[in-house]
Parts: C-alpha cells; structure tokens; sequence
C-alpha cells in the first residue's frame, strides 16, 4: 500500500491517546481484540476503529486465528516520526546549551 493511499498517517494515528496505548499494550506482546478491548472503558466496535486508524498507518497487522483475530505492532513506520522529531532536537539541545551556560554565569 503505498503512502498516497493510506486515508491515515502515522502522525494522525498516535495523536490519539488511546490508540497509543494500544500500541503500548501491542509493544508488549501480540494481543486479540478482546484482551485490548479489556484494557478500557470503551466498547470493543471502538477498539475495532482504533485498530483499523492503526492498521491503515500500518502500525499493527491482525491476523485471523480461528475466531478471533490476533494483532501485532509492526514499529517501522514510527522511524517516520523519528525522523521528524529529529529534526527539532537541535533546537532543545541548543536551549539546554543556553540554559547550563547561564546557571554557571550566576554561579560564579
């Protein structure tokens, strides 16, 4: 599937709260509908949404097994975000530059 035709990005997939801590739950171990639909207080057709915004981002992949279909995190689009975040991390190391330089100014 390529990047054009996803509906949703890794970006949009983590802004929300409850799908990262899906993800979180599926960095532990690979898990079925019913025990992450256990872990909040939203009905399991929710969950099922969730997981399909994930799966669309290709940050899980279910698969069929036997009745149930069984989910695992596939972490390679989160390099993505990495990238992104990256990026910025100059600007916070600069401050923090900054910031050492002027606690040891008052210091002395």
């Amino acid at each position: 599937m390529g990047a054009s035709a996803r509906k949703h990005d890794v970006f949009q997939a983590i802004a929300d709260p409850t799908r990262r801590e899906v993800l979180r739950l599926l960095a532990e171990k690979e898990r079925p509908i019913s025990e992450i639909s256990a872990h909040f207080p939203i009905s399991r057709t929710a969950i099922s949404k969730h997981l399909d915004i994930l799966s669309e981002a290709e940050l899980v992949k279910g698969k069929k097994a036997g009745r149930e279909r069984i989910y695992h995190l596939q972490p390679e689009p989160l390099t993505e975000l990495k990238q992104w975040l990256s990026y910025y991390e100059q600007f916070w190391n600069n401050k923090l530059q900054k910031l050492k330089y002027i606690v040891e100014e008052e210091n002395e």
